[in-house]
C-alpha cells in the first residue's frame, strides 16, 4: 500500500512541472512537453528551429524549476574541449597527474544545454558520444563519470554530414520549433514584456527535485505496456511504408518514452494515446514531422481524433437542423432521420466515455444537447411529441 501511495504522490510532480515550464512562453507547450519527457526518461533531446524560439530559455527554466546544476554553451567549429570539460589542472600536471578542473563545466552538470550542437568538431564529437550513451567522458587515462540526466541541444538545421549520424541518432527526442503563429503575436509581446520586466514568472520554489526525478524514473518499469505493444508494431510498419525509417536503437526506446508519457499523465498503465510520442522519435528530416503527426492523428485514439469526429458530427447536426426547418410534415425522410439521430447520439456518448479526456467529454455533452434539440424539433414536426 505504501508503495502505491508513494507512486501516486510522485505522479503529481510531472504535470505541475510541465505547466510551470510552459507558463511564461506563448505557443511553446509542445517544446515544454518534449523537454519534460526527456527529463522523465533521462534521454536527450534536440530542438530544431530558427534562433529566437525560446529554446535556451526553456532549458534554463527547466533547470531552475528543479534547482539542478546547469551548464550552457554555444558551440562553434573552433570550440575546444577545455571550454566544455574544464581546463587542465596545471598544478596536478606538475605532479604527474592528468586531470581537469571541472567546476561549473559540463562534467558536473545535471542538465545541460548545447546550442548549435552540430558545429562540434571531431574532438568534442567523440567525447559527446560517450557522454550521451554511457554518461562518462574518456579523457586521456581518466574516465569521468557525469551526473547528467538530460542533454538539451539545439540547432537551426538537420545534419546531412555522415559523421554526425551517430550523434543525431543518440538525441532520441526531436522537435521542430516553429515561430508562433500570427494570431498569438499579441499574447507573445505581452508575455515577453512580463518575462523580462516583472516578477510574474519568478521561480520562488523548486517544483520537482532531481532526486524526485530519479524516483519517477524508477517507476518506468512499473508501467503496464501490454495495451500498446501490438499497435506500436503496426505503426512501425506504416511508417516504413511512408519511407520513415527508425533505427533499431530508436525502435527499442519508444516504449520507454510511452511509459514516461503515461507517468506525465498520472498513470501507471499505458494507453494508445501514449504512442503519440512517436512524433518526437520517428522524424528525421523536417518534412517528416508533418507526415508522422498526420499518421498518428489518424491512427491513434487521442483527444484530437475524438474531437475531430465530434466536430464532424456537430457540423452534420447543424446542417440537418437547416434541412428540418425547411422540410414539411409529410417528408418521409424525417422518420429515418430520427433513427439516424438516435444512433448518432449513442455514438457520441461512447466517444465521450472512451476518450477519458475531460474536454472531449464536455464537448460530447454539448453535441448530445444539440442532437436532443433536433430530435425534439423533428418529433414536433411529425406530431409525435407531447
Amino acid at each position: 500500500m505504501s508503495n502505491n501511495v508513494n507512486a501516486n504522490h510522485l505522479l503529481d510532480y510531472p504535470k505541475k512541472f510541465l505547466e510551470m515550464l510552459s507558463a511564461p512562453f506563448v505557443g511553446r507547450e509542445e517544446e515544454a512537453r518534449v523537454l519534460t519527457l526527456a527529463l522523465l526518461s533521462k534521454e536527450h533531446v534536440i530542438l530544431i528551429g530558427e534562433p529566437g524560439t525560446a529554446k535556451s530559455a526553456l532549458a534554463r527554466r527547466a533547470a531552475d524549476l528543479m534547482s539542478a546544476k546547469f551548464f550552457m554553451y554555444l558551440l562553434t567549429k573552433y570550440t575546444e574541449p577545455a571550454e566544455l570539460f574544464g581546463a587542465l589542472d596545471v598544478n596536478a600536471l606538475k605532479q604527474g597527474i592528468y586531470k581537469r578542473i571541472t567546476k561549473d563545466r559540463l562534467p558536473e552538470s545535471e542538465i545541460a544545454f548545447l546550442d548549435e550542437i552540430f558545429n562540434a568538431n571531431s574532438a568534442i564529437l567523440n567525447a559527446l558520444l560517450s557522454l550521451l550513451n554511457e554518461r562518462v567522458i574518456y579523457d586521456g587515462y581518466n574516465v569521468i563519470k557525469v551526473p547528467l540526466r538530460t542533454l538539451i541541444s539545439a540547432s537551426n538545421r538537420v545534419p546531412d554530414e555522415p559523421e554526425l549520424d551517430a550523434l543525431y541518432d543518440r538525441l532520441l527526442l526531436r522537435h521542430y520549433a516553429r515561430p508562433v503563429s500570427e494570431d498569438q503575436w499579441k499574447d507573445l509581446i505581452n508575455s515577453a514584456w512580463d518575462y523580462e520586466f516583472s516578477d510574474k514568472w519568478h521561480i520562488s520554489q523548486t517544483i520537482m527535485t532531481v532526486s524526485q526525478l530519479d524516483e519517477l524514473y524508477s517507476l518506468i518499469p512499473q508501467v503496464d505496456l501490454s495495451a500498446v505493444k501490438s499497435k506500436l508494431l503496426k505503426l512501425y510498419a506504416m511508417l516504413e511504408e511512408k519511407g520513415i525509417h527508425l533505427t533499431d536503437r530508436r525502435k527499442g526506446k519508444v516504449l520507454k518514452i510511452a511509459a514516461s508519457h503515461a507517468l506525465l499523465n498520472g498513470r501507471l498503465k499505458a494507453i494508445e494515446e501514449d504512442l503519440i510520442v512517436l512524433k518526437y522519435i520517428a522524424p528525421k528530416e523536417i518534412d517528416d514531422f508533418e507526415k508522422v503527426s498526420a499518421l498518428l492523428s489518424e491512427e491513434l485514439k487521442t483527444p484530437i481524433k475524438y474531437m475531430k469526429e465530434l466536430n464532424e458530427i456537430y457540423s452534420n447536426i447543424k446542417e440537418a437542423t437547416k434541412y428540418v426547418d425547411a422540410a414539411n410534415e409529410s417528408d418521409p425522410r424525417l422518420v429515418e432521420l430520427i433513427r439516424s439521430l438516435r444512433a448518432t447520439r449513442d455514438r457520441v456518448i461512447a466517444l465521450g466515455k472512451e476518450s477519458g479526456d475531460e474536454k472531449v467529454e464536455e464537448f460530447s455533452k454539448d453535441v448530445i444537447n444539440e442532437i436532443d434539440k433536433l430530435l425534439e424539433k423533428v418529433a414536433r414536426k411529425l406530431g409525435i411529441y407531447p
